[in-house]
């Protein structure tokens, strides 16, 4: 099955010159407007565009990603850089494919999402990374500022004894001192589940309550760590686009991430209780049932991922 795979995508890459030129000629399109005006705005589109210009065997238009790709790495793409980078970037694109911008307006402001939103993907990629890289530290006082704050959030009428204490296994930490359970994910785990508590109370506090259940009872932080590892790694390898693409009023950034994450823990709590798990020895099948029922769902460019917030008694 691999070498037929390998084949035709063999085939496919010493055709696509042939089938470029073949469809330029019919259409009187370069393959970025047939993208541009035949895709819906979102995910279908960005990640067309992207698609074609990493594929791209023209010398200038290389150039352009590998630009682009340094000024992600420097981290100078910001919006407020946008002119700065892009202006030059799309002229050289337009000029390099022989597009009027006079006749093609309306491609060139599509063409300008799509570099936005892929090469902000690529910055946010490297921003996760980063705080992922940073391992919790008892020593560092804003470490320590979070870490008491979402107690405080999440168990707003119960004083926190003492800094290390029993009290953490009932917000779902696995011993005395929350420290040793972020190490995997380090500050990003802390990250996720604080955002969670401070801009869904609502949810956050539902899903708390789940996890307290009696019968289909987990630990809360262990599981949000687990899912910050899930939503890390789906950003990483890419399958993150269609949600980040198709927040139609957001560009790719740390707080649609976090979102993100939120929409994750909120729909695995969902699945946990629906599935009626005789004990918490099931979480590894439930877990992988999950990523798979997400990853497909992301496959699908058209798919849009919003938290549901119902409210219900188990």
């Amino acid at each position: 099955m691999m070498i037929v795979f390998n084949f035709w995508a063999a085939l496919q890459w010493y055709l696509r010159p042939f089938i470029k030129w073949f469809l330029r000629k019919t259409t009187r399109l370069c393959e970025l407007q047939r993208i541009c005006y035949g895709e819906k705005p979102g995910a279908a589109r960005a990640c067309g565009v992207e698609r074609s210009l990493m594929l791209s065997r023209t010398k200038d238009v290389k150039e352009v990603v590998s630009y682009l790709d340094t000024m992600v790495s420097e981290k100078r793409f910001l919006p407020r850089n946008f002119r700065d980078i892009l202006d030059p970037s799309i002229s050289i694109i337009i000029r390099t494919k022989q597009v009027n911008p006079k006749l093609h307006g309306s491609f060139i402001v599509s063409l300008r999402r799509c570099m936005e939103q892929i090469w902000l993907y690529r910055s946010l990629m490297d921003e996760v990374e980063e705080i992922r890289c940073i391992q919790f530290d008892s020593n560092n006082l804003e470490h320590e500022e979070k870490l008491l704050k979402l107690w405080t959030l999440l168990a707003p009428n119960e004083p926190l004894e003492s800094r290390v204490s029993k009290q953490w296994q009932d917000i779902g930490f696995q011993g005395d001192d929350p420290k040793t359970d972020f190490r995997g994910m380090g500050l990003l785990g802390l990250e996720n589940l604080l955002f969670f508590a401070t801009e869904y109370p609502q949810a956050s506090s539902h899903v708390l309550s789940h996890s307290h259940h009696p019968k289909y009872g987990y630990t809360f932080a262990i599981v949000g760590i687990n899912l910050t590892s899930m939503a890390y790694y789906l950003l990483k390898d890419g399958s993150a686009k269609t949600y980040m693409f198709n927040a139609k009023q957001h560009l790719p950034n740390m707080n649609l991430f976090h979102k993100f994450y939120c929409y994750l823990f909120y729909e695995f709590d969902k699945m946990w209780i629906e599935s009626k798990p005789q004990n918490i020895m099931e979480f590894s099948i439930i877990f992988k049932k999950f990523e798979n029922a997400v990853r497909t769902e992301l496959a699908d460019p058209a798919s849009v991922f919003r938290i549901n917030i119902e409210i219900d008694t188990i």
